[in-house]
């Protein structure tokens, strides 16, 4: 098996350090009253104007923006984006991470059911064990929040969208799909922003803005690099380190920090994701 290198693994935990520190300024906004649909729009909107110089968007290209399952991909993306930052607006961070990381269990077996791709029974039950970590932070059935509800839903939308880029991976560019679904995206939600312009703006308002979409783009563009030379068995587990850095992060700035049972379940979602991380170092 080819040797990690150290460098991209640590590439990948700083993406996640990155994208936490989005979220935390998308927080700020939305936790001072700006919709999340026009934090979600600014994230969108911003990071396709930064990338549009070096997409390298030919003619021949466009036909992808109207393909009907690269549509589907930035619609699922976007939703996640707009969940997300809702349910950021009243929970807590690490919660909120937490409950995402729902997504890894819907893209795994999604793609089983729908791409028909290999389960492996050491990989499902690591899967499934996280799973009922999610479910100690969600606390579904004992007053669960509709914060939570977003977040869990956010999970969902995102690992929906990562099968729908299994989709279409061999037939576009990675480039050109991160610019499609960037544009695309703040085109979508335009109208939305428009209609919830913010009439006042909070503190530090444009700190957060920028940080809500420079995190979240240095984050991805990141993790890009360190997934050319590390194999997808290895990246997966180490976006767990993103729990830590929201408990953290979330604990700095806000004073947030997770209850007991969420406590609970978080730490069993960091130990399933490492126990993944050390069967693929392990080449299993």
């Amino acid at each position: 098996m080819r040797a990690i290198s150290p460098l991209h693994a640590v590439l990948v935990v700083l993406a996640m350090a990155c994208i936490v520190l989005g979220d935390t300024g998308g927080k700020h906004l939305t936790s001072q009253g700006i919709s999340p649909y026009f934090a979600a729009w600014g994230r969108f909107a911003l990071a396709a104007v930064a990338l549009a110089p070096f997409a390298r968007i030919t003619r021949a290209d466009l036909p992808a923006f109207t393909d009907r399952r690269v549509l589907v991909r930035t619609a699922l993306i976007v939703a996640g984006i707009a969940s997300i930052l809702t349910a950021l607006r009243t929970e807590p961070i690490a919660n909120v991470f937490g409950a995402f990381f729902v997504g890894p269990v819907v893209a795994y077996f999604g793609s089983a059911i729908l791409l028909k791709e290999r389960v492996t029974p050491t990989r499902a039950i690591l899967l499934l064990i996280g799973f009922l970590g999610v479910l100690l932070v969600v606390k579904p059935g004992f007053g669960m929040s509709s914060g939570m509800g977003f977040a869990l839903m956010a999970g969902c939308f995102y690992g929906s969208y990562l099968i729908a880029t299994r989709l279409v991976a061999g037939v576009y560019r990675p480039r050109l799909l991160l610019f499609s679904q960037l544009a695309v995206g703040a085109v979508v939600l335009t109208p939305f922003a428009i209609l919830n312009w913010p009439q006042e703006v909070p503190p530090l308002f444009t700190a957060a803005f920028v940080l809500s979409a420079g995190g979240s783009a240095l984050g991805n563009y990141l993790l890009l690099i360190a997934s050319r030379s590390l194999p997808a068995n290895v990246v997966a587990p180490l976006v767990y380190s993103q729990i830590l850095w929201a408990m953290v992060i979330g604990w700095a700035v806000f004073g947030d920090w997770p209850d007991g049972l969420a406590f609970v379940g978080l730490a069993i979602i960091l130990a399933s994701g490492l126990f993944g991380l050390r069967l693929a170092l392990k080449g299993r």
